[in-house]
């Protein structure tokens, strides 16, 4: 899914110069690579399953994983930088049924993670208009990412957490069913002011 977005010959020639290392598992289009540095690390892992698995959400009943090129149709991204720290688990699907249905199902699944919110075009629909942890449908830039494989013009967004910790599920009608990607998301957290400490 993300996996080919990664420029892994580029990385292993720069590491070979810092006097890091690079580990890479797995047949193609199943992989997962691990580079450590003394200054952090990432860990890509695109085993379907275990990825839905570790997403907190359930699997809408028959759906089938969206596969494109040799891209698995899933990805876990772990990097860390010293403070910094993002991580991004990522998988899509594809059902024969309404979206109306999946849209259903998940409002169920999400509620475990407290408030649901449903975006269309980046605005709220309904209430809450966000989550009670400060969760909103802007996408502004710290905590917008875009996954490829997941809906590219999603219809609908439902989204609960806060701006750090958030799962997200991206549906879209297509042709013959629905199309909808899993996401959870750990954002770095805003860097604390002079005598200030981040929530």
């Amino acid at each position: 899914m993300l996996g080919n977005a990664i420029p892994l010959v580029l990385l292993a020639s720069t590491l070979a110069l810092t006097g890091c290392t690079m580990e890479q598992k797995g047949s193609s289009g199943n992989e997962d690579v691990k580079i450590e540095t003394p200054l952090g690390g990432l860990k890509v892992k695109t085993n379907e399953a275990v990825v839905a698995a570790e997403t907190g959400l359930p699997v809408y009943p028959g759906a089938t994983v969206v596969k494109k090129d040799k891209d698995n149709g899933a990805a876990d991204i772990d990097m860390s930088f010293g403070s910094f720290h993002l991580r991004v688990k990522a998988v899509s699907y594809r059902t024969p049924d309404a979206p109306d249905k999946v849209m259903a199902f998940y409002r169920k699944g999400l509620a475990r993670f407290g408030d649901v919110i449903e975006c269309r075009d980046n605005r709220p629909v309904g209430t809450p208009s966000k989550t009670s942890e400060g969760l909103t449908c802007d996408h502004d830039e710290k905590s917008h990412v875009t996954i490829s494989n997941a809906p590219e013009h999603a219809d609908v967004e439902l989204k609960a957490g806060g701006k750090v910790h958030q799962h997200i599920v991206a549906i879209e009608k297509e042709s013959g069913g629905t199309k909808f990607g899993l996401v959870a998301l750990d954002l770095p957290r805003d860097e604390p002011k002079e005598g200030k400490e981040s929530n």
